[in-house]
């Protein structure tokens, strides 16, 4: 069993994947191969993202509205992990894409007050969870750059150590997206993404659009 900690040491290094998306509403089936690499956040890196989350920071900040207690977290940084990842896809068809960003997730316990709207707006049923395991560890998905849309976004996560997976949930302005990674040995992991329609109004999303499937694998180097 990964701990928390442990499961972001172990995300570290360069993965190699082949992934299937299935287009829900139409049926269509694509492919395709990708390579990302990660590397465990550094201090500088930490603060570097929480600096959008502080309430001093100016209104501007893509994090403004997030209340986070930054000395606490400071103090024991390893309980705050993060990963830095920069990737390339090529798809079946020949299109490729590449990005690069930075993600750190902040546990419950360092949030100082009432989490906005934006980020606290229902699961959708895939990514529900019983609230009465206290083995689960849950939090804030800050990121300095989105997937589906520019720009920092804020998003929630769930890890349950027991099956080594990883869930993190976003609401785009236009899109719902359920991202799940999940150890199954040390240098494999199995992924899934499902993307629903987001509801306009603040329902759990239930139309779904497309769902991924991958299986990846952690280079030896």
């Amino acid at each position: 069993m990964l701990s928390f900690q442990d499961f972001f040491t172990n995300c570290a290094g360069l993965w190699k994947t082949e992934r299937t998306y299935h287009s829900v509403l139409t049926g269509e089936v694509e492919r395709s191969y990708t390579e990302f690499r990660a590397s465990v956040l550094d201090l500088s890196e930490k603060q570097q993202i929480l600096a959008g989350s502080s309430s001093n920071d100016s209104a501007d900040s893509a994090f403004a509205d997030l209340a986070i207690d930054v000395e606490q977290a400071m103090i024991n940084p390893i309980t705050m992990p993060g990963f830095a990842i920069s990737f390339e896809t090529r798809s079946e068809t020949g299109e490729e894409v590449s990005m690069s960003l930075k993600a750190l997730f902040v546990p419950n316990i360092y949030v100082l007050s009432k989490i906005p709207e934006r980020v606290t707006m229902p699961f959708p049923t895939a990514a529900q969870v019983p609230n009465d395991s206290e083995e689960i560890i849950q939090g804030l998905y800050l990121r300095d750059q989105g997937y589906s849309e520019a720009g920092a976004i804020a998003g929630r996560f769930t890890y349950q150590p027991t099956r080594q997976t990883l869930e993190m949930t976003t609401y785009y302005r236009r899109s719902v997206a359920v991202d799940q990674m999940r150890f199954v040995e040390p240098n494999l992991r199995l992924r899934t993404i499902v993307t629903y329609e987001r509801p306009f109004e603040d329902a759990s999303p239930s139309v779904i659009n497309l769902v991924g499937f991958g299986v990846e694998r952690k280079d030896v180097e």
